[in-house]
């Protein structure tokens, strides 16, 4: 299925546009499935693997995706590669959109590679850097796969570069925003969505709504909201009608609630479930 199309599927089965960011950090999981040896490579991938499953079976019929942090899973080298295939596969059968979270970037046959890779990986979105031009682009959209380009990004220093103003009055975001309208325009499906979305942070509110506007089938995918600061309100200008057209994404605030020393599945359920009645409540999703 057009991965557009499917993402605004689960969007309508789970009346929530949201998505739940695995972000495993051994220092952080509960401690039923903290690694019996946190210097060890296997052990530790082995505990991320046992919490990014519970998180997944927890969350699945909540949540329209769920995000995996390569990075989280990278650093434990090969014994985390597996892990990270594993729990994409195990979130792919739950039925969840699947977002890898690689960030990848380069051009030619590289781009083609990495992209052939996340395909293999079972991924249906995968997170590139746009400022690489189209022909770091358009090979995440073959085979029916789907892309959420940076363009204008949460974090404080990326200002410098993405504000900066061209010759014609655009900052470069507005400029990458451009290309990404442009290339998406091919590759829009019966929703009216592009395969080509693009990455706006929550805490850029001011300039969402004008990202918006020229990138009217860009699905936003919207980090920031939660433990880095974005609010429900920050966000309601990603939506293009209803609760369509953006995926929230939050991390931290949902896989790693307070439990009280409870049930941390539970937990996480709870967090996931109050996270998209926060969304649902602005974008006008199912009550």
């Amino acid at each position: 299925m057009h991965p557009a199309d499917h993402l605004c599927e689960r969007v309508a089965a789970t009346g929530a546009a949201t998505c739940v960011g695995l972000d495993p950090v051994v220092e952080r999981l509960p401690a039923a499935v903290r690694p019996s040896d946190p210097l060890d490579a296997r052990s530790c991938a082995e505990a991320i693997e046992r919490f990014s499953v519970g998180v997944v079976d927890s969350v699945h019929d909540l949540c329209a995706a769920v995000k995996l942090q390569a990075a989280c899973f990278e650093r434990y080298g090969a014994p985390g590669f597996a892990a990270m295939e594993r729990v994409l596969a195990r979130a792919r059968q739950s039925g969840v959109a699947v977002i890898f979270d690689a960030k990848r970037g380069d051009i030619g046959i590289s781009a083609e590679h990495y992209a052939n890779g996340a395909r293999a990986l079972g991924a249906h979105w995968t997170t590139i850097n746009g400022y690489l031009g189209s022909d770091g682009i358009e090979p995440f959209l073959a085979n029916g796969q789907g892309a959420f380009a940076l363009v204008r990004t949460s974090n404080p220093s990326g200002d410098a570069l993405q504000a900066l103003r061209l010759a014609d009055g655009r900052s470069v975001a507005e400029a990458v925003a451009d290309m990404i309208a442009s290339l998406g325009a091919s590759s829009v499906g019966g929703s009216g969505f592009s395969s080509l979305g693009a990455v706006v942070g929550a805490t850029k509110s001011a300039e969402i709504a004008a990202l918006r506007a020229r990138m009217p089938h860009a699905i936003f995918l919207v980090p920031g909201y939660g433990a880095q600061g974005g609010t429900a309100d920050d966000v309601r200008a990603a939506f293009t009608r209803g609760d369509q057209g953006a995926l929230i994404t939050a991390s931290r605030s949902v896989i790693y609630p307070q439990s009280g020393g409870g049930d941390w599945r539970a937990a996480i359920r709870a967090a996931a479930t109050q996270f998209a009645a926060e969304i649902r409540a602005i974008a006008g999703g199912r009550a």
